[in-house]
C-alpha cells in the first residue's frame, strides 16, 4: 500500500503533463497525495475496521472532497445511494492494493477485489482491472516471479503484456480506462529493477501518471519489499495526521512497510 501512495505522489506533478522520460525529480513541492491515495487508505481502513466499502469510500470523500476525483465518482460520493455506476475506469484499480495485502489466499483476494470495485466500478472491465492489480500484489508479496505474474495476468485477465515500454511510450496518451492503463502499469513493474525504477518507468509513459505510478508502485512494493527509507520519509511527511494514522495501523497489521 505504501508503494501505491508513493507512486501517486511521485506521479502527481505530471498528470496531464507527460514527462516521457524517467529522468525527473522524484519529489518536488508539487508531489502531493490525490484521490488515489485517499481512496487507497479508505479501503485499508475498511479492511482494518470491517466497515462496508461503500460507506468508507463516501466517508473519506467527505473528509477530502477536493482530492481530484473523477466526475462520476464525485456525483456518486455526494449521493445517498450505494448503487454503482458501471464504470470501466481505473479508479477501481488505483485504490485496490490493500486488498492484495489483507487476505491470505488468491481466491479471497480476487473476491474482495471484485467487491471493492463493484460498489462503483461494476462494469466487467472495472472489476477486471482491480482484480489484476490486487492479484499481482498478492502474488508479488508471496514469492511469485515476474514471469509467473506476467503469465497469470495474461491468462486470467486476457491482458496483453508483450509490448515494451519503449514501444508504448511514444504514442501513449491520457487514458483513464482499466484496459488502457492497468496493463501498462504492470508492464512498468515487469521491466523494472527496483521500486523507484518501476515508478519512474510508469510515470514516464505520460497521461494519467499519478494513477499509473500508483498501480506500478503497488506491485513493485510487494515484489521488492520495504520501501527505501528516503521514499518512505517523503510519503509520511506529505500525509496528514488522520491518513497517516490508518497507514501506520495497516503497515503494522500486515507487515507491509
Amino acid at each position: 500500500m505504501l508503494g501505491a501512495i508513493a507512486g501517486d505522489m511521485i506521479g502527481a506533478p505530471y498528470e496531464r503533463n507527460p514527462i516521457k522520460s524517467t529522468a525527473f525529480p522524484l519529489f518536488t513541492s508539487a508531489s502531493c497525495f490525490t484521490d488515489d491515495t485517499v481512496l487507497t487508505i479508505a479501503l485499508a481502513d475498511s479492511i482494518l475496521s470491517g466497515e462496508d466499502y461503500c460507506d468508507m469510500l463516501k466517508e473519506y470523500f467527505a473528509l477530502y472532497p477536493h482530492a481530484g476525483y473523477g466526475e462520476a465518482f464525485y456525483r456518486w460520493a455526494q449521493s445517498e445511494s450505494c448503487e454503482p455506476y458501471n464504470s470501466w475506469g481505473n479508479g477501481s484499480a488505483m485504490r485496490v492494493s490493500p486488498v492484495g495485502w489483507g487476505y491470505d489466499t488468491l481466491d479471497q483476494v480476487l473476491e474482495e477485489a471484485r467487491r471493492s470495485a463493484a460498489v462503483t466500478h461494476n462494469h466487467p472491465e472495472g472489476i477486471k482491472g482491480a482484480q489484476a492489480i490486487a492479484a499481482s500484489v498478492f502474488k508479488a508479496r508471496t514469492g511469485s516471479s515476474k514471469d509467473e505474474i506476467r503469465e497469470f495476468v495474461e491468462q486470467a485477465f486476457d491482458y496483453s503484456l508483450g509490448d515494451t515500454l519503449e514501444h508504448i511510450r511514444p504514442y501513449y496518451q491520457f487514458d483513464v480506462s482499466c484496459a488502457g492503463s492497468v496493463p501498462q502499469a504492470i508492464t512498468a513493474f515487469l521491466e523494472s529493477n527496483s521500486f523507484e525504477d518501476a515508478v519512474r518507468k510508469g510515470v514516464s509513459l505520460g497521461g494519467d501518471s499519478d494513477t499509473i505510478g500508483c498501480m506500478a508502485g503497488a506491485v513493485a512494493h510487494a515484489y521488492y519489499g520495504n520501501l527505501p527509507a528516503e521514499i518512505k520519509r517523503e510519503v509520511y511527511d506529505r500525509l496528514d495526521g488522520p491518513l497517516l494514522e490508518i497507514v501506520e495501523a495497516f503497515v503494522e497489521a500486515y507487515d507491509c512497510a
